[in-house]
């Protein structure tokens, strides 16, 4: 029914920016990606056709990241931190752009479910609101008002009802 070489042609690279918006590290996405394929293949013939076979794909890899996930946190206590690119920025502009960059994934972080997933998606994975949308199983409009309202959330400060 489905020729799965051609789904992991079309879908991988998708299925990779997903996983890396969920972990921030690109060797364990990569990891998770091959892990997401190889339990597509043993489960493609549940698939119903019922959504799109990426968002699917994704559905998978997000199950796959929450085991992972999970299993890493009860074996320790560390968080997972994405690889750092070198720069050729001066040693005082990297520390400042990483305390911003901290602060953003904090603020993200305080912010209600959905919200937080479109943030994600939208600046770690730079996926189009078209392809948030079809991920989330919502319209490309919804991921846009979504996106705007965490930026206002996060611009506003913390507060009790993100």
């Amino acid at each position: 029914m489905h020729d799965m070489e051609q789904i992991y042609k079309q879908y991988m690279l998708q299925v990779y920016k997903y996983l890396f918006s969920l972990c921030h590290n690109a060797h364990l996405a990569e990891e998770l990606t091959q892990e997401t394929f190889y339990q597509a293949v043993k489960s493609i013939d549940r698939f119903k056709g019922e959504c799109k076979l990426y968002v699917w794909l994704c559905q998978i890899a997000k199950h796959i990241w929450i085991k992972d996930f999970e299993k890493r946190r009860k074996e320790s206590k560390t968080k997972l931190i994405s690889d750092i690119p070198v720069s050729t920025n001066s040693i005082d502009d990297e520390l400042i752009m990483q305390d911003q960059k901290m602060a953003l994934f904090k603020a993200m972080h305080l912010l209600n479910e959905p919200t937080r997933e479109v943030m994600y998606l939208r600046l770690s994975g730079e996926f189009s609101f078209k392809e948030i949308g079809e991920i989330m199983e919502r319209d490309e409009n919804w991921a846009r008002v979504t996106f705007y309202r965490g930026k206002q959330k996060i611009k506003e400060g913390p507060t009790n009802e993100m």
